[in-house]
């Protein structure tokens, strides 16, 4: 084999790697799971050092199980969650929280101590707000460094760098102290389209320090996404990655922005007519424009974030899969279908799918098993289009059925709930008019063809599947091959390495259904605004 590229994708629990040829199609891949601490107050961190061995094993199994020699790999590409990670004195991690354990270096992005910090700084209603949909987030990085220097003041004043976890790991392969465009413009509110950051905004909300050192320390020197980054792997990286000094690293993006990259534009299809929906822990919904479209509570838009001269809309739900796990594991049949579905070698929720569309005789009717529970499943706030981390979830139509068919109706009415959330991002943006004619999905849940079935008839809008199995992966490794310049750039490499495949097309007579349920949604939505008013 002449050329192959390795993507590595850290998502919240677990790292990935796989490795693919010019054609993008995946000959190898490997998973290892990484730690997640949660404390109180919203506190969730990880370690770097964890993640980075997460990402050596996987990376040394999935090009064992390739077939790949070591010196056909010609270049990798990183992506990871919007995480921040602290770096101090030699590169070691410093403690992020009360634990004071240095190997707890990450506050993870689902970390919502910030949230004081991020009331202050939408307060300020900087201009540069305007570019994140109107407010901040807690999942960003600038609230999360406003509350280590107010909290941990030591520990801020001592970190040499700050990182978003996918430049950590770009870091930690060359050495190189370049930033992705995708990264801090997405998340630390670098202004891509003036190549700048605002250093009054950085004032103004009390992390003065960062614009006095030139922003050192979060990123004097930002390139483009794939851009490559310094001489390649070094030789402690390529040591323990089992691969050749000097191998191509592009520069990365986030875990979600990946999957943008390994979906958008397939066979040469038009980007800004789809988009981009990439179901994890949380879920993200990017749409890019050739113009800038302002859409409140929806962050961008961002220019040159996914793809070259394009303008990017970021839209999201912050629990998605963790939101439907944790929604089935609060029935009193969910540990029981969990060991039947093991026994099967199944997940709980592949055998709930499987239980669905049995109970309904086909997956085209499995939506009607929910129609006397209805979801809002916002467990872990609403990143959009409200803007409101303070949101939470709401559940209606709950008997004392103990049942697994009891069980089954609630996880339908979670898929359910779900796809309403995405509709009401899709519907915002076609407001500022965002053109969208299809939805390309990733991630694990893409694969559930009942979810595919229900957003698309909750949406009224065609679902694309692509042909890979990894759009995330691919993303990466795309990132790898543009890094190697064996194409010109993320476009070209994405138009010759993604495929689309099935798709899913709405249904007429059940609309009026998903019409009744999206009134029921929206009723218990804003009854769940008006209650949290009273407390």
């Amino acid at each position: 084999m002449s050329e192959a590229f390795i993507g590595v994708d850290v998502g919240t629990g677990s790292a990935r790697a796989g490795v693919f040829d010019r054609s993008g199609t995946l000959l190898g891949s490997a998973k290892r799971d990484i730690t997640l601490w949660r404390g109180e107050h919203g506190i969730v961190e990880q370690s770097s050092a964890n993640i980075w061995q997460a990402v050596v094993q996987s990376v040394r199994e999935a090009v064992d199980k390739s077939g790949v020699a070591a010196e056909a790999v010609k270049g990798i590409g990183f992506d990871a969650t919007c995480s921040l990670v602290v770096i101090g004195p030699d590169g070691e991690g410093l403690p992020v929280g009360p634990s004071e354990d240095s190997q707890r270096d990450i506050i993870v992005w689902m970390d919502h101590r910030a949230l004081d910090q991020t009331r202050r700084i939408n307060q300020t209603g900087h201009p540069v707000l305007r570019y994140v949909g109107g407010v901040i987030s807690p999942e960003m990085e600038t609230p999360k460094l406003l509350w280590l220097k107010e909290n941990r003041p030591h520990i801020f004043a001592a970190a040499e760098h700050f990182f978003d976890l996918a430049d950590y790991l770009s870091w930690r392969a060359t050495g190189s102290l370049a930033r992705s465009v995708c990264t801090v413009t997405c998340k630390w509110t670098y202004l891509a389209h003036e190549r700048r950051w605002d250093a009054d905004y950085f004032r103004t909300i009390g992390l003065e320090e960062l614009a006095d050192e030139n922003f050192a320390r979060i990123g004097a020197d930002v390139v483009g996404i794939g851009e490559p980054l310094a001489n390649g792997l070094t030789e402690q990286a390529a040591a323990d990655l089992g691969l050749v000094p000097g191998t191509a690293v592009g520069a990365p993006a986030i875990d979600a922005h990946a999957g943008g990259i390994g979906t958008l534009g397939a066979d040469g299809r038009d980007p800004s007519a789809e988009l981009a929906f990439i179901m994890g822990t949380s879920s993200c919904a990017m749409a890019v424009t050739r113009q800038p479209a302002f859409v409140d509570g929806v962050w961008g838009p961002y220019y040159d974030s996914l793809l070259p001269d394009y303008w990017l809309l970021e839209g999201g739900q912050s629990a998605y899969g963790a939101g439907l796990d944790y929604l089935v594991s609060l029935h009193p049949a969910s540990a029981a279908m969990a060991q039947e579905a093991a026994s099967q070698g199944l997940s709980l929720l592949g055998l709930l799918e499987r239980r669905a569309i049995e109970m309904a005789g086909s997956v085209e009717n499995a939506a009607t098993l929910a129609r006397d529970i209805h979801i809002v499943p916002e467990f872990l706030g609403n990143r959009s289009p409200e803007a409101d981390p303070a949101a939470t979830a709401v559940i209606s139509g709950l008997t004392l059925d103990n049942s697994e068919a009891g069980l089954v109706r609630l996880f339908v009415a979670g898929l359910c709930g779900l796809s309403y959330g995405t509709g009401e991002i899709v519907r915002a943006m076609r407001e500022k008019g965002v053109e969208l004619g299809a939805i390309v999905v990733s991630g694990g849940a893409a694969r559930s063809q009942l979810l595919r079935r229900i957003l698309s008839d909750a949406t009224n809008m065609r679902v694309v599947l692509p042909v890979t199995p990894e759009p995330v992966l691919l993303g990466s490794a795309i990132i790898g091959a543009v890094g190697a310049r064996s194409f010109a750039d993320i476009a070209a490499a994405a138009s010759a390495m993604c495929a689309v495949g099935e798709e899913t097309l709405p249904q007429a007579d059940i609309l009026e259904f998903h019409t009744r349920k999206k009134r029921a949604y929206d009723i218990l939505r804003n009854a769940e605004r008006q209650v949290r008013k009273l407390t």
